[in-house]
């Protein structure tokens, strides 16, 4: 066994570790001009800065590496007990080349150039410097800024600054700042640049015609402007109008996180354009703001405490904007919710709105309303959990490391894609042991959990083959009896499922469900059976439910608790209980409850209109949560009043008109514009999870879009706090992910190439910079690639 530790040689291979320029020695101080801690601090006093490739498209890191003296390596190892690449991190700094940083440099009196760049984590006013060795050439020092605002360039526009003109990359010119404060708090900051070019000295000169030379590259330039709207697209011809009203139109603004009004008086409007196609249309008096058709992606929000409207706008370019309508009454805003949300639920289900019930209308519109506005008292009252959060996470996280790389491993050991390219797909954490499993084409690996809580790999099952040989990658796995098999689902084969014995990492048995009914999903019989050595577990169809219990004879499906129906349901997803109830959700967006198989369920949750592609149940079938592509979606089954106050919806059904109040939680579209305008990705939600363990109680919630790790806060959500999430950013999208077993303060992360396990308490509260970076490196994943070190644990590549 050996673990795989941070190093930068197992990042993205030779290539994306590749170096753009670099700065082979200088001094790396920490600059706090108005802050009570210090002045300034030392960190590396030998050192070198590079630019670096990533291995995404169009994003650049500025690398500060600490250099070592002959012999230096050695003391430092002898003197920690630990080997140099364990405290990589501490020698090593990587910022995101962005705009933000406002990266520049300066030429001093006496010579010295100076590198500086924000902290974005710290105080303001609060700057790194890289002071560069008198040795290092002005021309090296002017390339490198150059570089760096290239990088800047592609990583905000997302194309190659090969024909970008030197008016456009004044943008990333900050010369224009105030005079880079002294690293030393005796000396005061230059005012100018020139001065000392009468000394006659040929490097002062140098430095002067470099100082020239940048500052008619850095002529004055808009810097930070505002978020400007885009054209309007053409308004389609209506066939009927569903709702017009009045309001305040604001554009969400970027640079200053607020919404800035843009016309105080316009006209919204939505119509009917087509069979199940709608449009809605913003227009002044002297302009039109925007269209765009009425889809699930506009992600809409209302709130009535402030009657404001906030919803997403995206651009013929796919770039996303966020907008807020502000109406004067509460009676125009109901006015337009209704149109519009009849229009985009007519548009998702295809069938009009006059057909739905009433008390179904309601809790529809319930679903789209804000209801996490907090006040000054919540605001206290959340800053004091946060802390009494990070206590309890400090401790239990007390030294932990949540990346790690193999200090045994040599460099052209690992590779970085697979030849056959596949990438890492699903995750199976297990219960009962202390393994994860993922899957990768037809090859899944095993990873043990250490007991400092972090990932080592373990071994390598390289075929997934049925019994006659054939190879296949699975559709689905789960972990069964005691965490000792795995059941995994063929695409090819529908109406069977297979038995892979993991003590000997092969299948050994196909069972036949039936002949004339199709799998489409399946889950424990109960939330913790797959601890006990129990082989029945539960199934579904697009339109039946049922049991299958392998140790019948020929097909496996129990017959005796069968639910089919005669209507089309498109079951897409199930979970179970800890006493075995059972929930089950389609592809059209409703969820059944059912207290036992076999019978019809006992609550029916309507449709807000996505199709819902996970679902998971609290331990004691309190909480219900459905995952659909743009939002999540919290329901309370618990009744509060009426003659079955106190059961749960599994139990006893709801009364008409008291269907349990769904919590909808999504991004906020300020949250949604930020992540597409960085990542160019419409928001994917992978299946939604709550921590869980026995005899715990459920108190988080985890899900990822694109390369963004998101958990909830269940006790937030319940007291209705606003922007109850926490994000972390990597480098690649995120393709699968889970809390272990048993804590919800250490979360698993299946990268395309990577298997990571991360504390909790390393996400961020979601802001202009933890949205934009910096991006976690790709290197600090455990991994298996063609070959594994030198214990040739494996014959074959994970």
């Amino acid at each position: 066994m050996f673990m795989l530790r941070n190093v930068s040689k197992f990042i993205f291979g030779d290539n994306s570790k590749e170096s753009i320029i670099d700065i082979p020695q200088g001094q790396l101080y920490l600059v706090r001009p108005l802050s009570p801690k210090g002045y300034s601090e030392l960190i590396f006093k030998d050192a070198a800065a590079s630019i670096r490739r990533t291995g995404q498209e169009f994003q650049y890191q500025l690398v500060i590496q600490r250099a070592y003296e002959e012999g230096e390596e050695e003391l430092a190892e002898d003197e920690s007990g630990e080997g140099l690449s364990d405290s990589l991190d501490k020698d090593e700094k990587a910022f995101l080349l962005d705009q933000n940083l406002h990266f520049r440099s300066e030429v001093r009196e006496g010579g010295s150039k100076i590198l500086a760049w924000r902290d974005l984590s710290g105080d303001i006013g609060d700057l790194f410097e890289f002071i560069c060795d008198p040795s290092v050439p002005s021309d090296k020092v002017a390339t490198f800024e150059l570089a760096a605002c290239q990088c800047q360039y592609e990583r905000k526009y997302r194309r190659s600054a090969q024909k970008a003109t030197q008016e456009e990359l004044l943008e990333f010119s900050f010369d224009e700042e105030r005079p880079i404060p002294s690293a030393s708090p005796v000396a005061s900051p230059t005012k100018t640049r020139t001065e000392s070019v009468a000394s006659g000295d040929s490097t002062m000169v140098r430095d002067a015609e470099y100082t020239r030379s940048k500052k008619q590259l850095a002529a004055p330039a808009a810097v930070n402007e505002p978020t400007v709207a885009p054209p309007s697209a053409t308004h389609p011809e209506a066939r009927d109008v569903l709702t017009k009203e009045r309001a305040e139109l604001h554009l969400f603004d970027f640079q200053s996180g607020t919404f800035v009004i843009q016309d105080a008086n316009v006209t919204a409007t939505v119509t009917e354009v087509g069979d199940w196609q709608y449009w809605l249309q913003i227009s002044g008096e002297n302009k039109d703001w925007l269209g765009q058709a009425v889809v699930a992606d506009i992600n809409p929000v209302f709130n009535f405490e402030y009657l404001s409207f906030i919803f997403n706008h995206y651009d013929e370019t796919g770039s996303a904007y966020s907008w807020l309508l502000r109406f004067k009454e509460q009676e125009t805003e109901e006015r337009f919710q209704q149109g519009l949300l009849q229009a985009l639920w007519e548009q998702l289900n295809e069938t009009k709105w006059t057909k739905v019930k009433d008390n179904d209308k309601d809790y529809v519109l319930d679903a789209f309303q804000d209801l996490t506005m907090e006040d000054s008292d919540a605001a206290e009252q959340d800053e004091e959990d946060d802390e009494e959060e990070e206590e309890e996470e400090e401790e239990a996280n007390d030294g932990q490391r949540s990346e790690h790389y193999d200090s045994d491993e040599e460099q052209d050991d690992v590779v970085t894609r697979d030849e056959d390219g596949n990438v890492n797909s699903q995750l199976a954490v297990g219960y009962k042991h202390d393994r994860s499993f993922v899957v990768r084409g037809s090859k899944i690996g095993v990873f043990k959990h250490t007991p400092d809580n972090n990932l080592e790999f373990s071994t390598n099952i390289s075929k997934v083959e049925t019994p006659n040989g054939k190879l296949f990658s699975p559709k689905k796995v789960m972990l069964h009896a005691e965490d000792s098999n795995l059941i995994l689902q063929n695409n090819d084969n529908p109406n069977s499922l297979y038995r892979m014995d993991l003590e000997y990492g092969k299948i050994v048995d196909e069972w036949k469900v039936h002949d004339d009914i199709p799998v489409e999903t399946f889950a424990p019989e109960s939330k913790f059976s797959q601890m006990t050595s129990a082989q029945p577990f539960v199934g579904a169809s697009n339109n039946a439910l049922f049991r299958v219990d392998p140790r019948l004879a020929g097909n496996k499906l129990v017959d005796a608790e069968l639910k089919q129906y005669a209507s089309k349901n498109d079951f897409s997803a199930l979970a179970t209980t800890e006493k075995g109830y059972l929930a089950v959700a389609s592809n059209k967006g409703d969820i059944r409850m059912f207290d036992r198989l076999g019978i019809n369920a006992k609550t029916h949750i309507p449709a807000l209109g996505e199709a819902i592609i996970g679902l998971d149940v609290s331990a004691d079938g309190r909480w219900v949560l459905a995952t659909c592509r743009t939002y999540l979606l919290l329901i309370d089954s618990l009744q509060k009043e009426g003659k079955n106050e106190g059961k749960l919806g599994f139990e006893r059904s709801f009364a008409k008109d008291s269907k349990p109040q769904p919590r909808r939680l999504g991004l906020t579209p300020a949250h949604v514009a930020q992540f597409q305008h960085e990542t160019k990705k419409p928001i994917s939600f992978t299946p939604a999870r709550f921590n869980t363990g026995v005899d715990s109680e459920e108190t988080s919630i985890i899900t990822a879009t694109g390369p963004f790790i998101i958990t909830w806060s269940l006790k937030k959500v319940v007291a209705g706090r606003k922007d109850p999430y926490s994000i972390k950013r990597y480098s690649e999208d995120v393709m699968a992910d889970n809390f272990r077993f048993g804590s919800d303060k250490n979360v698993i992360v299946a990268l395309p190439n990577e298997v990571n396990m991360v504390a909790k308490r390393a996400l961020q509260r979601p802001t202009r910079e933890s949205i934009a970076g910096p991006v976690t490196p790709q290197r600090r994943g455990t991994r298996w690639g063609s070959r594994l070190g030198r214990d040739e644990i494996v014959n074959s590549p994970y």
